[in-house]
């Protein structure tokens, strides 16, 4: 089946960041969209609103007229689906075209340049940063994002001029290797998805082998001091970048009065006084690499500068909800130790002289069984932590694996918490905050609108 094959597409797991990105893009070019979701949330109802025909239950009646001709509809599942699901084994009985989400971005890198951005943390954020810098520059892009982009509301850029389209390469389930990157960045390559790996040295592998599927002519933008080895074809360039050093970094950082300006070392054209538009530390070298990608890409040093600055961020990624003298609250979708770590060292340089309290959702039984002293460490930076029980996702619970392992490792003088995710708004209404802010990738962040509006009751703004 080719794209021109395709009257109508149907998803199951219609309601994930990165699936409705892609039935977005199917919506725009006119086809019959459909699909189901496990839970209605506001972005299936988005979904809706646009023209997604949407249900909630497992149920092969449920699937419409339009989206039941074989050799017309393109079926398109996420990982998260389990084998049983009646729909999907519906469609793989009756002869349907049946891709991941990955394989269809892997035919958009083939017809389009592929601006891929990989890594364990920090790709949301970095690819989110790029699209919005070649967006409103003269090159412009198509885009799809792990995160919900705060400029455009939305996790989709469409472009009817531009070749480029920006993709986030997600690991998970190897999903990285139906892609054919033009270029691309890697950001980190710390383990995780164990459950999917086995080994660190599976996991290192995995994308050392995404690195030979980079497209001749073109170039890897990789972290300075990654353990993975790259491996790329030859005629592919290969450059390094982190917060100070390689040949994209930042120099005289200013971090005052809530603002933060850099200058970008750049091979190509250094670029000085860059103000980031989401003044949070991490962002620097989010920013450096971003801002990388799009220079070589053709875009002016006007044009960084002012992307750059008119940045606004990505839902559940360093979200602040608010932002006052009398408590500071926000989301962040951290869930591997290391992005927890540098979230917690980010809000740390931030607000040096407040009292910081994190309420973590541990995400996974496998990766707290993994990491829970990881965990630990990084939560440990705080002054208070509130853990509540694991999402467990797509897996089912492992005997002796629960969040009271790394509640059991916080560092002594960490005033600590164990309680229900139920019991969140309650534990919020008995105590006082300064800066407080909800870690997680799970369902705790659903509850977060009306934390915002308890705290706006309790302080009095």
């Amino acid at each position: 089946m080719t794209l021109k094959d395709i009257k109508s597409v149907y998803f199951i797991g219609a309601g994930g960041i990165g699936m409705s990105a892609i039935a977005r893009y199917f919506v725009s070019r006119g086809l019959v969209v459909a699909g189901y979701d496990k839970t209605p949330s506001e972005l299936t109802r988005q979904l809706e609103r646009e023209g997604v025909l949407m249900h909630y239950e497992d149920d092969v009646e449920q699937i419409p007229h339009a989206c039941r001709t074989n050799k017309s509809t393109l079926v398109i599942y996420t990982p998260a689906v389990p084998a049983e699901h009646s729909e999907l084994v519906y469609f793989q009985q009756n002869g349907f075209t049946v891709m991941k989400r990955a394989q269809v971005l892997g035919i958009l890198t083939e017809a389009h340049k592929g601006l891929c951005f990989a890594g364990t943390h920090g790709k949301t954020t970095t690819s989110t940063m790029c699209a919005h810098i070649m967006h409103q520059s003269r090159i412009d892009c198509n885009a799809f994002l792990g995160g919900i982009s705060k400029n455009y509301e939305t996790n989709y850029i469409l472009s009817k001029q531009s070749d480029y389209v920006v993709i986030e390469a997600d690991e998970f389930d190897r999903s990285f290797h139906w892609l054919r990157p033009w270029m691309t960045v890697i950001t980190a390559t710390d383990p995780d998805h164990l459950d999917i790996y086995g080994t660190k040295e599976a996991y290192l592998e995995s994308f050392q082998h995404y690195t030979t599927l980079i497209q001749k002519g073109g170039a890897l933008i990789i972290h300075r001091g990654l353990e993975m080895k790259p491996q790329v074809p030859e005629g592919v360039r290969i450059y390094e970048y982190s917060l100070d050093e390689g040949d994209f970094h930042a120099e005289n950082i200013r971090i005052n009065d809530g603002e933060i300006t850099f200058d970008f070392i750049s091979p190509i054209e250094s670029i000085k006084n860059v103000r980031l538009g989401q003044p949070v530390p991490i962002n620097i070298e989010n920013g450096v690499a971003a801002m990388a990608m799009a220079q070589l890409n053709g875009c002016s040093a006007e044009e960084l500068l002012y992307g750059m600055r008119t940045y606004k961020g990505v839902d559940r990624r360093f979200d602040f909800k608010l932002k006052t003298d009398k408590i500071v609250f926000l989301s962040d979708y951290a869930h591997h130790p290391k992005e927890i770590f540098q979230s917690a060292k980010s809000i740390r340089e931030l607000y040096s002289k407040r009292r910081i309290t994190a309420i973590f959702q541990p995400h996974l039984y496998t990766r707290t069984r993994d990491f829970y002293k990881d965990f630990a460490s990084a939560l440990s930076q705080l002054d208070e932590v509130v853990l509540t029980e694991i999402y467990p996702a797509r897996e089912l619970p492992i005997e002796g694996v629960t969040s009271r392992l790394i509640y059991d490792n916080l560092a002594e003088g960490v005033e600590k918490h164990l309680i229900r995710k139920d019991d969140v708004k309650q534990f919020i209404s008995d105590h006082d905050f300064e800066v407080l802010v909800v870690l997680g990738a799970g369902d705790l962040d659903n509850q977060v609108p009306e934390i915002e509006q308890l705290l706006r009751k309790k302080y009095r703004l």
